[in-house]
């Protein structure tokens, strides 16, 4: 795989070790890097030749966001077949702006990936929303180093599943040491800037409440001038060393020279912890690690070392005790496994696997099949729709939490698990994600009113495999009386909406998504595009599922060669309720993909159609007509609210 990392960290030579990670495991990978940057308050410079396939780029700008490359070696770069372009910065960034822009000029068409650690929600200014929302929604794969810059990535746009990969750590550099602590002279380390965000003085505060520790500082920052007289205001200037900025070649030597690691980072409105690198170089030199529970920390530290409440001087105090005495076997242990879980062989892997992700280029091996029903009542239908399928991996997630159905699964030897109340349709399947009895298999989503045999299930499989784009595929459907039902439809947008109103949605064109009544999903696909979202209660999960896949660069396609049954709406009598979730999903997924204005638009078309349906209409379909105008004056959403009792969102 040939892989364009662009990252203006990577000048740091100690935080290449991805790149050299990468090479080792067979990837073939050309970094393009900031030729000189400022690195922790230190300038650092990257010389042309100093490592291979590492070319370093002059930049225009210092801060992470706001500066831009030389577009002339990006411009050659982006001339080449790659397989995959990494852009190592924020997706508000101008610099990933200017990637994707010489990108698009050079008509290049690999993939790209970015990354975050952005772990506050923040509305930018235009024009940084705008390029966020555009580089996001166009990526095929994001990393994050914590989990919460992950979730703000997919509700900023990104159409997958964010993955969560930690910042690498060189175990050869980080060796541990045999520990020697002395109870009255426990030395607290701490690395960092010298900012009041990072906690300074609640370090202080502590050191100075405990007569037996004695703190030991590296960084630099505005406040080195004013630490030694703050330590003096403390009374604790014999306990207090600043040894200045380090560079990382001398980190090693400083985790060994202290007993216990301090992270007392204080969050701030705008600034909060996004990793804590420190935290896990320390663990993989046997350092105890206490922290404060600022961001990403708990993430990193929790159940590694000890996290505490922010801002707290006593229980910082209490804990570094903690961490040095009774504890200090169990944590430098607990610190050596976490340590291994970010090496950067590992992280290598999970980057690889996220390429992968991205590459839609062979059909891929054989997998096994698992089924998953979502359960509402109706036991006797249910039963029609297991017992054709009974004997392969099968789970039924139960919304109703019937007796009769859990029997029944015990006797038809299928999984049952009750969800403890009716939950929706995408969170009941997400349940079952959650905890699959198989990990990699494709897995067919079948309604408790549909039936499909085994045979045609194969079918089905045959062909989701036979094509390596293909994310999912559902077979033609007839009802009970064998009139045939439509199984692909054009994804719904405000300008088919238009075309709906006028009467040409036969003119409908672009990408087709298949029902969700009998569906099957490639594993690869829901490994990229994650769950459902689980805001769709009912009606329209399968549908913003499969666009998201489609704007990933999947397909979904009908299988006409296998068949099923679908009785429609059987789990359900009130029809009215029915049509109000139906509506109100629809309202969701034009608000999610077309914003406010997409969604307004949609809802004038889809209220003038019914309206003269209405009028022209006799009988029972002027009667739906009339009331599917009423929904649309009046909102889908507040509609279905009407129903369920739900605030409106």
């Amino acid at each position: 795989m040939r892989v364009l990392r662009i990252s203006h960290s990577a000048t740091v030579a100690a935080w290449r070790g991805r790149e050299r990670a990468l090479r080792a495991l067979g990837a073939d990978v050309t970094l393009l890097a900031a030729a000189r940057w400022n690195a922790g308050g230190a300038p650092v410079t990257l010389a042309a030749g100093e490592e291979p396939q590492t070319i370093p780029v002059r930049t225009w700008g210092t801060h992470p966001a706001l500066f831009v490359y030389d577009p002339r070696p990006l411009w050659r770069a982006l001339g080449e077949r790659w397989d995959v372009i990494d852009i190592h910065e924020e997706p508000f960034a101008l610099a990933t702006a200017e990637v994707r822009l010489l990108r698009a000029l050079r008509r290049q068409r690999a993939p790209y990936v970015l990354y975050t650690a952005q772990n506050l929600w923040k509305r930018y200014p235009v024009p940084f929303r705008w390029l966020e929302r555009a580089a996001l929604r166009s990526a095929a794969g994001v990393s994050a180093c914590n989990t919460e810059a992950a979730r703000i990535a997919e509700s900023k746009g990104f159409a997958g599943r964010a993955r969560v990969i930690p910042l690498g750590v060189d175990l050869h550099e980080f060796a541990p040491t045999e520990p020697v602590v002395d109870p009255a002279a426990v030395t607290v380390g701490f690395v960092g800037r010298l900012v009041p965000e990072k906690g300074i003085d609640v370090l202080l505060d502590a050191v100075a409440r405990t007569p037996g520790l004695i703190a030991r500082i590296a960084g630099a920052g505005p406040l080195a001038t004013s630490l030694a007289a703050r330590a003096r205001q403390r009374g604790i200037a014999d306990r207090v060393i600043h040894v200045g900025m380090l560079p990382p070649e001398d980190l090693p030597a400083f985790y060994g020279s202290v007993d216990v690691l301090a992270v007392p980072s204080v969050p701030t409105p705008r600034w909060t912890e996004q990793f804590g690198r420190v935290a896990v170089e320390a663990m993989a030199s046997g350092v105890p690690v206490v922290s404060s529970d600022a961001g990403a920390l708990p993430d990193v530290v929790g159940g590694a070392g000890i996290v505490v409440p922010h801002s707290d001087a006593a229980a910082l105090a209490d804990a570094l005790l903690e961490a040095t005495g009774p504890r200090s076997a169990e944590l430098r242990a607990a610190g050596f496994v976490r340590a291994a879980e970010c090496t950067w062989d590992a992280v290598a892997r999970d980057y690889l696997d996220l390429y992968a992700g991205t590459q839609h280029a062979a059909a891929g091996p054989a997998r096994d099949l698992e089924i998953i029903v979502v359960a509402y009542g109706a036991p006797g239908m249910l039963r029609l729709a297991l017992e054709p399928v009974a004997g392969a991996t099968v789970t039924v997630v139960d919304n109703s939490s019937l007796p009769e159905i859990a029997a029944m699964c015990e006797e038809l030897g299928v999984r049952y698990i009750d969800s403890g109340a009716n939950i929706g349709f995408g969170a009941a399947v997400n349940l079952a994600l959650a905890d699959r009895l198989a990990p990699d298999a494709d897995v067919l989503l079948l309604n408790p009113d549909a039936r499909v045999s085994r045979d045609q299930i194969a079918t089905l499989h045959t062909a989701l495999r036979a094509a390596p784009d293909l994310a999912s595929v559902g077979p033609a459907q007839v009802d009970e009386s064998g009139r045939a039902a439509r199984v692909e439809w054009p994804f719904p947008s405000p300008a088919n909406a238009l075309l709906e109103a006028v009467g040409l949605g036969r003119l409908q064109r672009g990408p087709r998504f298949v029902i969700g009544s009998v569906i099957l999903l490639r594993a690869e696909a829901l490994a990229q595009v994650g769950g459902f979202d689980e805001r769709f209660f009912l009606y329209a999960e399968e549908t913003d599922w499969a666009y998201r896949a489609s704007r990933l660069g999947w397909r979904h396609a009908g299988v006409p060669g296998a068949r099923a049954v679908h009785s429609g709406g059987g789990t359900s009598s009130d029809s009215a309720r029915r049509e109000a979730h139906f509506y109100a999903s629809q309202e969701r997924y034009l608000r999610k993909h077309f914003g406010t204005a997409g969604w307004q638009l949609a809802r004038a078309a889809n209220w003038a159609g019914a309206m003269v349906r209405a009028f022209v209409l006799p009988g029972d379909e002027g009667r739906r007509a009339r009331r599917r105008a009423a929904v649309y004056r009046l909102g889908p959403v507040r509609v279905e609210a009407r129903f369920t009792g739900r605030s409106v969102r």
